[in-house]
Order: structure tokens, then sequence, then C-alpha cells
């Protein structure tokens, strides 16, 4: 009688008995735009199921037509278990893309994605990818004579490396070299997209963050949780847990933000872009989508940063308190996801409000119209 080795079974498990035992995986766009660097997850049951000899240090994925290897990342979300296999994909409007997942060595990979804490400035937590970046305060910064800040900054950079480390490390990154700079001002607002409880004349700030874990940190994705210690909003006591992921070849980042409330009652949220008082620059809002763009006012020498907002479902959108603001509801310990972002013209991606927005619309299409996924 012939043995089967399980090289062979798995070969016959999934109708391909070459001698690379190739799994292809069809990825259709049901979008009428293209889907460009779109980070696809695919779940990771489902790829074992097809391909239960999978060895992740011996795994290649390429473009089935033109064997071009592709850039994929192994997704834990924080959990010991791999959940999902993230690949970076090109997927044309209304067509397909096939991917092959192959045994073999892939080829050193340039993550595109990092964040970490920065204990050596003040508990910063900074994160970026190939387009922009951004940072969030910590604790160090309240104790020191600097001007506090709470929301999120942002960093323009016009450069796919991934800058954190040298400008920390330098120090000097408050003056365009050439890959960008930090010219975005934050104070006590929610700055370039964060999120707070609001009372029809306050916004109730927490301290700045207490906890930090990373859950997963490139190539295609870096994912991060901020921990905030409880704070009273207009007499009741809440806390809340942020989990921010930003993708490769995005200028949005995903927030699921998780309140408990003392009281257990529905919190009023607000989602909020810092207007700026100089005169200038253009804003577009869509209730319909809780969809808020925003290009600020030219400074200088230095350019135009473009922010938006998107809740990704009907909300109101208004200004509140020095904020182009989306106003939310959120169950006590129910995770409320939405999206901000930014971009500076002077990367060259967007150079006008009207592109910005155009981007942030179909960012929303995407959400609402996912990669189909046939193996």
């Amino acid at each position: 009688m012939k043995k089967i080795t399980l090289f062979g079974a798995a070969c016959l498990l999934l109708g391909a008995c070459g001698t690379t035992g190739q799994t292809k995986i069809s990825l259709s766009n049901p979008s009428a735009f293209e889907r460009k660097a779109e980070v696809v997850e695919l779940p990771w049951s489902a790829v074992l199921k097809k391909y239960p000899a999978m060895d992740t240090t011996q795994l290649k994925v390429t473009d089935a037509g033109s064997g071009k290897e592709l850039l994929y990342q192994i997704e834990y979300k924080g959990e010991k278990s791999p959940v999902n296999l993230l690949v970076q994909v090109d997927i044309p409007a209304s067509g397909t893309t096939t991917i092959a997942l192959d045994k073999g060595k892939p080829a050193a990979t340039t993550p595109l994605t990092y964040g970490r804490y920065v204990p050596e400035r003040l508990d910063d937590f900074a994160w970026e990818n190939d387009r922009i970046a951004f940072r969030m305060y910590g604790k160090a910064l309240e104790t020191t004579p600097k001007d506090n800040a709470y929301g999120v900054d942002v960093w323009s950079k016009r450069t796919p490396a991934l800058i954190i480390n040298k400008w920390y490390k330098t120090g000097d990154y408050h003056k365009d070299n050439g890959e960008g700079l930090d010219y975005y001002k934050v104070g006590r607002t929610l700055g370039g997209g964060d999120i707070a409880p609001y009372t029809a004349d306050s916004i109730w700030f927490p301290l700045n963050y207490r906890t930090w874990k990373v859950l997963d940190n490139g190539p295609l994705r870096t994912t991060f949780e901020l921990g905030y210690e409880p704070w009273n909003v207009n007499g009741r006591i809440v806390k809340a847990v942020k989990r921010i992921s930003l993708d490769a070849g995005s200028s949005l980042n995903k927030a699921v933000v998780t309140y408990e409330t003392s009281d257990k009652n529905p919190l009023d949220v607000i989602t909020g872009i810092t207007k700026r008082p100089e005169p200038g620059g253009n804003t577009v809002t869509d209730a319909a989508i809780g969809l808020t763009a925003y290009e600020e006012p030219a400074h200088g020498e230095d350019g135009v940063i473009f922010l938006a907002t998107l809740a990704a479902k009907k909300a109101e959108t208004t200004e509140f308190k020095q904020h182009l603001a989306t106003k939310m509801q959120v169950e006590s310990g129910k995770p409320l996801a939405y999206y901000f972002g930014a971009a500076w013209n002077k990367a060259g991606y967007f150079t006008s409000n009207e592109a910005w927005t155009n981007y942030v619309r179909n960012f929303y299409q995407r959400s609402q119209e996912p990669i189909q996924i046939k193996f």
C-alpha cells in the first residue's frame, strides 16, 4: 500500500497535488473604484481550513497572475493565536485579483507601519505608516512646565520611510529638512480627531492616558490600546479604553472606544477636529455618514493639513467649543467605532479639499462593501 505523507494529505485536501501545495484565493472588489494598496483580512481559521499544513515560518504570498511576492502580516490582536492573515493588494474597480499561498521562505520586508511608547519624551505614544504619523500624550507631560495637551497630534511627513525613531532621536522635527515636520497645534483640545464626553456647555476631558499596550506592530497594521483612569463627567464617573489601528497605505485610523459609566446610562460623546481661528480653510460635512472633512488655513510655508473624522453612520455634525464635532451616543461597556486621520498637501497624495473629501467618502464606501473572498 502506498503511504500518504502529511504533506501529501494536505495536497489531497487542497486539490493541489503539485510540488508546492499551493492554495489560491480570489479577492473580488464590489466597488466602482480601484482598491489600491488595500489591506485585506483573511480569517485565519479559513486559511487553516484550506491550508492545514501551514507553517508560518515558510509561507509566501504571491500575486497568482504575475508571481510577484506580496507583503503580508499575521495579525494577533493581542491574542496568543493568529486571528487574521493580512495581505496588501491592488484590486481593479469591479474586478478580481487572485493570490496564492505557497510554501517557501518569504522575502525580507520593510515594515510600513510602526508604533511605540516613548518614555524619553514625556510618555508620548507615537505611531505612523508610509503616509502620515500621529501621537498622543501621556502622564509625564502633566508634571512639566510645558503646556499640557490632550488630543491627537499630527506629524506631517513627505516620505514613505518610518521616521518616528529618527525624529525623536534628533529632536529636530519642528523644521522640514526634507522628510516633513510637526507643526500641528493641539493644546487642550481633541486635536486631529480624538473623542470625549460632552454636555450642553462643556467637553469633559480626562487626564492623559495612563496605560498602553501594543497588540500588533506591522508590517501592514499597527494596533495599540490606551487606558485612562476614571474621571468625573458632570457628576458621573467614567473610564475609557481606546483601541487604535492604522493600516499601510491609509490616511485614516480606526478607533474603537469603550466607555464604562457609573450609572450605566447612555453617554453623549463627540469626535472633534480643532478649528483654526485664522481666516480661510474649508469644511465639508455629511451627517448621513457622520463625515467631517477639514482643510486648515495655510500655515505659512509649512503648507496645509487636511483632517477628517468619519462615524460611518448617521450622526449630527456641528461646531462646538472650537471644534468641528460629530455627536454620538454610546452605551456603557459597548464598543464604539469611528475613523479619524489626516494628510499633508506637501506629501502629494491630496492637494485639495475636494480630493481629500472624495478619499474619505470612498473610505466609507469600502467599509460598506468589503472585499469578497473565495478560496
